[in-house]
């Protein structure tokens, strides 16, 4: 018995290279079906993944001890200015901190500030500072804020760190419209593929008609029929998920890096290893109950 069958499954595959052009045709459809929908999972996950990166700016300021030697302090400040995603890069030894302080400051005789300037240049309280804003784009920003404010606290002197995150809206509210909006529409792009992919290889199917009815009347068995055919569905939607693979690999290799330029820096990324396996594991299994839809009767 597992020989026979192991015979109809063999026969299956070879049946693929009889009627040809309507093999052809169908192969044609369901790569087309199969690769527009792949691109539009590939445009949507490369943006799905673009806007859960945190574009916000996150701001330190950092405070050395009043008393720490300035030699110590300009050595740290240029090992700061190597950190990653560092966009700028401010510093302040006490006598700059304090004109800036006096600069801001209100105008006026009554102005304490004003009124006490020599005195405070004298005796400047002011520590040196450093403001530092960076531009992370890291997926856990939980993590790299912890990692940055730790290296920053253990500097050599430093007294205390302070950080300001300005968090980007943008990534919230495209999470709240994923949820809500396009993952219903990739469930329903998937359905739709499935329909298409189904119904294209039904009619493929009825360019054998004539081949079953004979089967039929020298009293072949309904399994006996039906194997080869299913077997020759799921391999017209299995080539069909592949062939749109290559091609969708194609179009992503030629356009990685059309958005690569300043200010996007944004480079396309393949489609994951599991929707690859969808992407073919979809038409084949469509393939197949189309095929079964057609020849149960």
């Amino acid at each position: 018995m597992f020989g026979v069958i192991c015979k109809l499954i063999a026969r299956g595959i070879r049946d693929f290279g009889l009627h040809p052009w309507a093999q052809l045709l169908t192969l044609a459809a369901v790569t087309l079906v199969t690769f527009l929908s792949g691109f539009f999972l590939l445009c949507f996950t490369n943006l799905n993944n673009e806007l859960n990166i945190t574009h916000g700016d996150v701001v330190y300021q950092v405070f050395w001890k009043a008393d720490t030697g300035m030699e110590l302090v300009e050595s740290r400040w240029q090992e700061m200015h190597h950190m990653p995603w560092l966009t700028e890069m401010q510093t302040f030894t006490p006598a700059q901190a304090l004109d800036a302080l006096l600069d801001n400051a209100q105008d006026g005789s009554s102005n304490p500030l004003k009124a006490h300037a020599p005195w405070l240049r004298d005796r400047n309280p002011l520590p040196p500072t450093a403001m530092l804003r960076f531009s992370p784009r890291e997926a856990d920003l939980a993590a790299w804020n912890k990692a940055t404010r730790e290296y920053l606290e253990r500097l050599p002197g430093v007294e205390t760190v302070r950080s300001n995150p300005l968090r980007d809206d943008l990534t919230r509210a495209w999470k709240s419209f994923a949820n809500s909006v396009m993952w219903p529409i990739v469930g329903f792009l998937a359905f739709v593929l499935s329909l298409v992919v189904g119904n294209t290889i039904k009619l493929s199917l009825m360019s054998r008609r004539d081949e079953i009815e004979i089967l039929q009347l020298v009293g072949a068995r309904n399994w006996f029929i039906r194997l080869p055919l299913l077997i020759t569905g799921a391999l017209q939607g299995a080539l069909g998920g592949a062939c749109a693979v290559g091609l969708l690999w194609l179009a992503w290799y030629h356009l990685k890096d059309v958005l690569n330029f300043s200010p996007l820096f944004m480079e396309l990324s393949f489609i994951p290893l599991e929707q690859c396996v969808l992407l073919v594991a979809v038409p084949a299994l469509m393939g197949f109950v189309s095929s079964w839809i057609a020849v149960r009767n």
